[in-house]
């Protein structure tokens, strides 16, 4: 009998910057993977740091569609992450939203889980300010996860473009790079994934689509 694989989405919980500007998850970039894993007959679990409604950026439901509807309901009862057993997943992936850099970025328990997957040699991936929870992941080497691998994530030239940098605790990729990464960027809006072993980055919401293919091939090896 096959088992089915599990894979456990973490997504931001911040609706708010420190500026005061509206935020949340970018609807596509978790959407879009979502209804991919669904349809491959995956076990889908969405979580945040505390649990309960994902506030949505409202700048990225301009773009919502119908066939998405399945994927945003599953945002109004997102599964704290205390409660999530990392054993069972055999791929963690985290979208992005500029919410991402304010918990993602932050959150010690979700350091730990990232690692632990990592650590096992599971699928690790994020997209856009996804990476944002890779920043400061030690491994049990004591090296940063992100050391000497090779990744993308929204560009400092992208976050200059959106004229959001000013906004920002950090630039990702700057911070990215500080900790031991070789970064890999395309042009502004770009479909850009990089796969490096078992890591998986997308550069911005046009990789969505891209990210999700890469971490179903994965899986499935």
């Amino acid at each position: 009998m096959n088992t089915v694989i599990a894979i456990l989405m973490i997504v931001t919980g911040a609706s708010k910057m420190t500026s005061g500007d509206k935020t949340g998850v970018w609807l596509e970039e978790y959407a879009v993977p979502y209804m991919k894993f669904k349809k491959e007959g995956f076990d889908v679990t969405v979580s945040t740091i505390d649990g309960g409604v994902v506030p949505i950026d409202p700048a990225s439901l301009e773009g919502a569609k119908q066939e998405w509807k399945e994927a945003m309901d599953e945002l109004k009862n997102a599964k704290k992450l205390t409660s999530i057993d990392s054993s069972k997943y055999a791929a963690v992936y985290m979208p992005g939203g500029h919410g991402a850099m304010f918990d993602l970025a932050e959150d010690k328990l979700l350091k730990e889980t990232l690692a632990k997957f990592a650590d096992a040699g599971k699928i690790v991936s994020a997209v856009c300010h996804g990476p944002a929870s890779l920043v400061g992941v030690k491994l049990k080497n004591g090296k940063y996860l992100v050391e000497g691998k090779k990744l993308t994530s929204f560009t400092n030239k992208e976050e200059d473009e959106v004229e959001k940098s000013d906004k920002m605790p950090f630039m990702l990729e700057s911070k990215l790079v500080e900790q031991g990464a070789s970064f890999v960027a395309k042009g502004n809006w770009a479909d850009n994934v990089v796969v490096d072993g078992n890591l998986i980055t997308g550069q911005n919401p046009s990789a969505s689509a891209s990210i999700a293919d890469a971490i179903i091939k994965a899986v499935k090896k």
